[in-house]
């Protein structure tokens, strides 16, 4: 997040982190290691943050699906009323939809992020999930992490560790949302 006062407008792309086949190689090596972990897929339930973790928990499912020819269930999570910060934004969220079309109850579930930075946003997801049930065990799965943690939480399968500054933003730009496909550092 950049500074107070600073508007993206003013941060410029310092450096390209991942490209289109670089994302694809990290989330190929996160449906490996999800796989692994669980001994196979048939315990297992994605379920993305909105909006980015969204369209990574699918692409997950369909490489998974690859790797092991089973269909895992994909939902997506809104943590807006969950948040924190809602009190100090300057701009107030605008919620997004939560679809979890399957029971989450004996399943290994994965949240999926794309960005994890201090850790409140998976906090509000932990609290977000468990309204719908109390799931075999949670993991998570992040794109990029930046590290600047300010609550005890890590991340269970990393795309991309990444040291950042806290002056600097991380992007993640995907297709589903149309341009170019990259992970991006900007700064002022």
């Amino acid at each position: 997040m950049p500074k107070q006062g600073v508007s993206l407008e003013k941060l410029k792309e310092k450096a390209l982190i991942l490209d289109q086949p670089g994302i694809d190689r990290a989330l190929t090596r996160i449906a490996h290691e999800i796989v692994e972990k669980n001994k196979g897929a048939k315990a297992l339930g994605l379920i993305g943050i909105q909006r980015g973790g969204v369209y990574l928990a699918h692409r997950l499912a369909g490489k998974i699906k690859g790797i092991e020819g089973i269909e895992v269930p994909v939902g997506s999570l809104d943590i807006t009323m969950y948040r924190d910060d809602l009190a100090t934004r300057k701009s107030q969220p605008i919620p997004q939809t939560t679809d979890i079309a399957f029971d989450i109850k004996e399943k290994a579930i994965v949240l999926v992020d794309d960005v994890i930075y201090t850790g409140r946003t998976i906090r509000a997801a932990l609290n977000s999930i468990m309204d719908y049930g109390r799931p075999m065990r949670i993991q998570l799965a992040v794109l990029v992490d930046r590290g600047h943690r300010e609550l005890p939480i890590r991340a269970d399968f990393v795309g991309k560790n990444l040291p950042t500054s806290s002056k600097e933003k991380v992007e993640v730009m995907l297709a589903e949302e149309g341009g170019d496909e990259k992970v991006v550092i900007l700064g002022e």
